[in-house]
């Protein structure tokens, strides 16, 4: 299964946005689904709800750090690369849906009680954040396929 239709099926089953990012490419990265899901798993609505960075841009950078990142202090070469391609994520992301932000995205606070009541009565996390999900990955894709 390809990682795009692996991540839209894994936040269809329940998973959050960021699991489901990172836990669709997880194995390419020899990273166990068990520990791709822990790792991520306070990243979803927003960095735990909080409704800022969008799970699913977070879980993305995940794979990028997994793909490019640094292991040593004097990596410089591998830091640079990886903050190269956060900005490309982000910027991306941001042409396309408007925002990085999940409340911006959501058009509601879902860190407050009203805001997360609203999100739910409108079925937001139902129907916006699967088109999140997908978009934050086909960019991570043609990313990945790039490099």
């Amino acid at each position: 299964m390809h990682p795009n239709e692996k991540a839209s099926q894994l936040f269809a089953t329940g998973y959050s946005c960021s699991q489901s990012l990172l836990v669709s490419r997880a194995a390419e990265f020899g990273l166990s689904t068990e520990t791709a899901l822990k790792v991520s798993a306070a990243f979803g609505g927003g960095l735990g709800r909080e409704g800022e960075i969008c799970g699913a841009v977070s879980g993305a950078l995940m794979v990028i750090g997994l793909a490019n990142g640094q292991t040593t202090p004097e990596d410089k070469t591998a830091k640079e690369r990886t903050y190269q391609l956060t900005r490309q994520l982000i910027a991306e992301f941001t042409r396309r849906k408007g925002s990085i932000r999940c409340c911006d995205l959501l058009g509601c606070q879902i860190g407050t009680p009203d805001g997360l009541r609203q999100a739910q009565e409108q079925n937001l996390f139902k129907t916006v954040c699967p088109g999140l999900v997908a978009e934050a990955s086909e960019i991570l894709t043609g990313m990945l396929d790039e490099n």
